[in-house]
């Protein structure tokens, strides 16, 4: 089980494809408009759900979905490879040659992570976005993949009594009950 932002990627690619889509000087500005729920959530008085939805209705909402998903293939194949860590890529690798399953779970949408993970043949478990009338709508479709949202999907999936034991990579607040879930967590292992 690996965490995608930070832990493969070097920067939050939530953050990124919001820069992809609408420039530098667009998407500070929005951040600077909703700094006051950003603020509120880096004090732990606002959902990081919530946080999360205000921005994405900020830059999103409205957007139509076939627009959305050739965005995400372009952020994809233009910027996320200057964002792989290199250390990552080499435990992925060993661990497909170890035969082992290997998951990317991620607090990200899925519409671009998935991507990612469609073409380096792993499973995703990300965040859904809600689309209404073939629009993104700004707000999510499942519980944000985010903490224990991500140890709760990994026991969707898998039976986690069929694993003599399981690796977990992660990097930050968002991954530690994931990391205390598995045998064998490395946090912040591709620094």
């Amino acid at each position: 089980m690996f965490d995608f932002d930070g832990t493969i990627t070097t920067k939050d690619t939530f953050l990124e494809i919001i820069k992809f889509k609408v420039g530098k000087k667009s998407f500070y500005f929005g951040m600077f408009l909703l700094s006051p729920f950003l603020a509120a959530f880096k004090l732990k008085i606002y959902p990081n759900w919530k946080a999360k939805e205000r921005v994405l209705t900020y830059f999103f909402k409205g957007v139509p979905q076939e627009e959305f998903d050739q965005l995400c293939q372009a952020f994809i194949a233009k910027e996320i490879t200057g964002m792989i860590r290199p250390k990552a890529l080499e435990a992925i690798q060993k661990h497909k040659e170890e035969g082992d399953e290997i998951s990317i779970v991620s607090a990200s949408a899925e519409n671009w992570v998935k991507l990612w993970c469609d073409k380096m043949g792993l499973k995703c478990i990300g965040t859904k976005l809600e689309v209404k009338e073939g629009k993104i709508t700004g707000k999510l479709a499942t519980k944000n993949c985010y903490g224990q949202e991500k140890v709760n999907r990994v026991k969707e999936i898998y039976q986690i009594e069929n694993y003599s034991s399981i690796f977990g990579y992660g990097d930050s607040d968002g991954d530690k009950e994931l990391l205390a879930f598995v045998s064998t967590p490395g946090f912040r292992a591709f620094e």
